[in-house]
C-alpha cells in the first residue's frame, strides 16, 4: 500500500495537504486551526477507525442474517496533552437500527475489534477503546383507522 501527501499552502491556511491513495482517491487536509478546508490528519485516523470498524461489524451482521438496515459509528477521542498527541482514550458509539439481536451486535463489535479492524488493533497500542451500544427503536406505525 502507497500514499502520499503533497503540501499546498494557501494564504489563509498554511498548513493544508493533498493526501492521495493507493486507490488514487484524493483527501484535502488542513492542519491548521479550526481546519476549516479538511479534516486534521487526526481526525482523519479516527474516521479511518470508524469506517474499518462499520464494514466488519455490517458485513458480520449480514453474514449472520440480522436485519440491519443502518448503522453509525460515532467516536470520542481523547489525545495526549504532550507530543506526540497520541490518543489516549476513544469511545466508539454503535448506533443500530432493524431488529438485531444484542446478543448479535455484541459480537460482532467484538470480533471487529479482536480480530479484523486493523486501525484498532493499532490504535489499541497507545489507547484504551470503549464500546457503546445503542438500538435505534423503529417508529410506531400510524394507524389507518380513523379516531
Amino acid at each position: 500500500m502507497n500514499a502520499s501527501a503533497t503540501w499546498k499552502p494557501t494564504e489563509n491556511s498554511p498548513q493544508e495537504y493533498d493526501s492521495l491513495s493507493d486507490s488514487n482517491h484524493t483527501v484535502h487536509l488542513d492542519a491548521g486551526p479550526g481546519h476549516a478546508a479538511g479534516p486534521s490528519p487526526m481526525e482523519l485516523v479516527l474516521m479511518g477507525l470508524c469506517g474499518c470498524t462499520s464494514v466488519d461489524v455490517t458485513s458480520i451482521l449480514k453474514k449472520k442474517r440480522e436485519p440491519i438496515t443502518g448503522l453509525t459509528v460515532s467516536a470520542v477521542a481523547e489525545q495526549a496533552a504532550e507530543f506526540p498527541r497520541v490518543f489516549t482514550h476513544i469511545q466508539l458509539i454503535y448506533r443500530v437500527s432493524g431488529n438485531v439481536s444484542h446478543k448479535a451486535l455484541e459480537d460482532a463489535v467484538q470480533l471487529s475489534k479482536s480480530r479484523y479492524c486493523s486501525v484498532s488493533r493499532m490504535l489499541d497500542k497507545t489507547a484504551t477503546i470503549e464500546h457503546v451500544l445503542e438500538f435505534e427503536k423503529p417508529l410506531a406505525r400510524e394507524s389507518s383507522k380513523p379516531a
